[in-house]
């Protein structure tokens, strides 16, 4: 598969002529999920879910699906009969080719006076996975962890042990659009060789519209 970051917690994959899109919210690419062929999306929040951005994916290309939590399924369902899918931890799912299992099932704390949302991680192909908002522990490996490197409810200790416990071959940084100019440097230098450790994973960062071979 190929991997595009489509900005903050977007990616695009795309295997065999098909793409699968995940999470094109508002801090994304506004034509994040133009094109895709399948569409997942971990919770309610607006930095993962925008319904412009779904709708018009949706309207564009009449072969396209949307599988997700009820929350988010609720809002779109009624506009495009059949195509939009709710799924929960355990489901096993093929969209447009791709094999999906889904992971997790509520939103990290970010405060414990603030309800946690419901949210769900998707392993894609078991080879990819995106976790949402949460520091889901997949029952099985994986080589690629979508790492949600900065976020109000997380800090770097929590991230670092995350992808220790994961322990994929490389964690790829996503949530990030909140950071400034300054923060790369210093989150490569924690994350990589000369900071605690990530248990050996390879450390990569993908500015938006970049790639790679997953």
């Amino acid at each position: 598969m190929e991997l595009t970051k489509k900005g903050h917690s977007c990616v695009r994959l795309a295997k065999d002529g098909a793409v699968l899109v995940i999470d094109p919210g508002g801090f994304s690419e506004a034509d994040a999920a133009v094109g895709a062929d399948a569409l997942l999306v971990t919770h309610e929040h607006p930095d993962h879910f925008d319904e412009g951005r779904l709708r018009a994916a949706l309207d564009a290309n009449p072969a396209a699906q949307l599988w997700t939590l009820r929350s988010v399924a609720d809002q779109v369902a009624a506009a495009f009969p059949g195509r939009v899918h709710t799924v929960g931890e355990g489901d096993v799912i093929t969209a447009a080719g791709f094999e999906v299992e889904v992971h997790g099932q509520l939103h990290a704390v970010i405060h414990p006076d603030i309800p946690r949302v419901t949210n769900v991680g998707y392993v894609v192909d078991g080879a990819v996975f995106h976790p949402g908002d949460a520091l889901t522990v997949p029952d099985r490996a994986v080589e690629t962890l979508l790492m949600p490197v900065m976020a109000p409810w997380n800090k770097l200790a929590e991230v670092v042990d995350y992808v220790r416990a994961v322990a994929p071959r490389r964690a790829v940084d996503v949530h990030d659009a909140l950071l400034s100019d300054l923060a790369p440097p210093l989150y490569g230098r924690m994350l990589g060789p000369n900071g605690p450790g990530i248990g050996g994973a390879e450390h990569v960062r993908l500015e938006r519209g970049a790639s790679l071979a997953v």
